[in-house]
């Protein structure tokens, strides 16, 4: 075995318990069939005359045949099932030979057999893949093409090393020798995945959890799933009585590698794990502020991976504990190891959409790529410019005019309209009669809205909500009026969600991205619900109501100052006043929905030179 240690025996023997396992179920099914023929050959030779041998042949016989077409039907299965495979970029040796060169040189190093391809994933994390298993293979050698370097698949299946699956955030931030010192102990797991037992194992494994995929599936006959459900119902039993073992196979699995890569660049490697730490940080705050606004407006950021690397930088400037990261960046990056660095982030770009937002597999009209020199005026602009035109139309449909006390005039959007609707009125002088709420001559009824028209129309599913409900907890801290808009902003916002859902995805083609490098789709149709990992949580009410006053706010510095819309790396969409980022508007806008004072967000713009009187440009 390749690997000698504690960890590659323990794994060793966990794979053994996982044949067992198989070994027993296969004897269960047949051990009926073998006690029917040995009473049908008995009968046959008159070794077992009588009553009650010909009964138990009568009964034994067909309970038998259905155990063995009940075995036929689970071993067909899970053969057939297409085990889960993870979305990745595959890339072809051409594409990139100094990164096959170098984790080639890495095994060598380790004594390991090297991976059968590599692929890229938009997420900080590195991982070996097993991709053997007969569903993997063609047909159509097109759609199953991560085992790039292979001109075509090979007709007779030989045992083959995983598929090396490394973070695509780490070849643009690590330098070349971080890289190799992270990757040395994923690669030296090939060698204790190369045993048959383990190997072996893996693919019953696989197997077990494809079939359980397929029979959960809904879309089925009632007489196939019927069917479904017994095979199902053993495919688990099974996968509950190998789990633990193959848990344990695996942390053996990692416990043999990580004592074989001890010997290469173990120094270097604890300064590269600091590395991966900074990277994922960076990444995550680089989807969740810059990315995510982006794609909900409809555009994807077409170079990801360079923006972490312009992200970590600022990061570097910013934080003290960064300090000495940047002096790194004269060294080589690893991106350098590939041939198009620049298709290979675009791919990887449009999959991280895909995976974290749910986007379409294909650019087109409402689905397009945005580079960065671009986002500021394509995405930040764009969606401050939303955000204050549906505040607005909520506005409208509450009947709030665009000054106190005068008819609402649609075509002049002011931030004054806004401002004066979510103030508190003055409480009054002295003490009112019981009756007198009801005589209050205020411009708009913030306790119990009527429906206006264009919002009061019952729609088709569940009403929405009109005020403060369990799932918008956050609205108690917050006035009668900012909780009203809140609520009806909420509800525009998901009757326009529902509305695009409702729209056939025209981008979405059934065989991937037309890109470069482009993601494998088959793992994706596996999938029915996209995103499959979502970045948060839905806003929530406040946040919504705080984002659209915050984009009225901008929209007006921007026409009545000439602000500029701006990316921070580490923050998002932002407001550029005087070539100075504006980043104290937050606690203005909050206080003017939680205690219904505008005073503070006033004095914000009269320092700023902002007049909330003039009309503003809407999309």
């Amino acid at each position: 075995m390749s690997g000698s240690g504690l960890g590659a025996e323990a794994a060793r023997s966990r794979a053994l318990a996982v044949l067992r396992i198989r070994s027993r179920a296969l004897a269960v099914a047949l051990l009926p069939a073998a006690v029917a023929v040995i009473l049908l050959v008995g009968g046959s030779t008159g070794h077992l005359p009588g009553t009650g041998w010909d009964l138990a042949r009568r009964l034994l016989t067909p309970l038998s045949v259905l155990v063995l077409l009940v075995a036929a039907a689970v071993a067909l299965v899970v053969v057939r099932a297409r085990p889960a495979m993870s979305p990745t970029v595959p890339i072809a040796e051409e594409a990139a030979p100094d990164l096959y060169r170098m984790v080639r040189d890495l095994a060598d190093r380790l004594d390991v057999p090297a991976p059968s391809a590599i692929a890229l994933t938009p997420d900080c994390d590195s991982w070996l893949e097993d991709r053997t298993h007969p569903a993997h293979g063609p047909p159509p050698a097109e759609e199953h093409d991560d085992i790039a370097g292979a001109g075509r698949p090979s007709r007779v299946r030989t045992p083959a090393a995983p598929v090396l699956v490394i973070g695509s955030p780490f070849l643009w931030w690590m330098r070349v020798g971080e890289l190799r010192a992270v990757l040395a102990p994923v690669v030296a797991g090939t060698g204790p995945s190369a045993h048959p037992d383990i190997a072996a194992a893996r693919r019953f494994m696989q197997g077990l959890d494809a079939a359980v995929a397929v029979t959960s599936e809904p879309r089925r006959g009632p007489v196939l799933r019927g069917v479904l459900a017994g095979v199902g119902w053993v495919a688990r039993l099974l996968l509950r009585g190998c789990r633990e073992h193959a848990a344990e196979m695996e942390r053996g699995v990692a416990a043999a590698a990580a004592e074989r890569a001890q010997a290469v660049d173990y120094g270097l490697r604890i300064v590269a794990q600091e590395q991966v730490g900074l990277a994922y940080a960076g990444w995550d705050r680089l989807l969740t502020r810059v990315a995510l606004p982006a794609w909900r407006m409809g555009r994807w950021p077409s170079r990801l991976n360079a923006g972490v690397v312009a992200a970590l930088t600022e990061l570097s400037r910013r934080d003290r504990l960064a300090e000495g990261f940047a002096s790194r960046l004269g060294e080589r990056p690893a991106c350098d190891l590939l041939e198009e660095p620049g298709a290979v982030d675009e791919a990887t770009s449009l999959l991280a959409a895909r995976l974290f937002h749910g986007g379409p597999a294909e650019t087109g009209p409402t689905w397009s790529p945005v580079p960065w020199d671009d986002y500021p005026e394509e995405v930040v602009d764009r969606k401050w410019r939303t955000d204050a035109a549906r505040l607005h139309r909520v506005l409208d449909a509450l009947h709030v005019p665009s000054t106190p006390g005068e008819p609402s005039t649609p075509d002049a959007p002011t931030l004054t309209r806004v401002l004066a609707h979510l103030t508190t009125p003055p409480a009054p002088a002295g003490p009112l009669p019981s009756a007198a709420p009801a005589l209050s001559t205020a411009p708009t009824e913030p306790t119990a809205p009527a429906r206006p028209a264009g919002l009061d129309a019952p729609p088709t599913g569940p009403a929405p909500a009109t005020g403060p409900t369990p799932d918008d907890e956050d609205l108690t801290g917050t006035t009668a009026r900012s909780a009203a808009l809140a609520a009806r902003l909420s509800a525009e916002l998901a009757r326009e969600g529902a509305a695009a859902s409702a729209v056939p995805a025209a981008a979405t083609g059934p065989e991937g991205a037309a890109l470069p490098g482009t993601p494998d789709p088959a793992p994706l149709r596996d999938d029915r619900a996209l995103p499959l990992f979502p970045l948060q949580p839905p806003r929530t009410a406040r946040e919504l109501l705080a984002d659209h006053i915050t984009a009225m706010v901008c929209c007006a510095a921007m026409d009545t100052v000439g602000a500029a819309p701006g990316l921070d790396w580490l923050d998002g969409p932002t407001l550029v006043l005087g070539g100075v980022r504006a980043a104290d508007l937050s606690p203005q806008v909050l206080t003017l929905i939680e205690d219904g004072d505008p005073s503070a967000l006033r004095l914000w713009l009269t320092r700023q030179g902002i007049r909330p009187e003039k009309p503003v440009r809407l999309v």
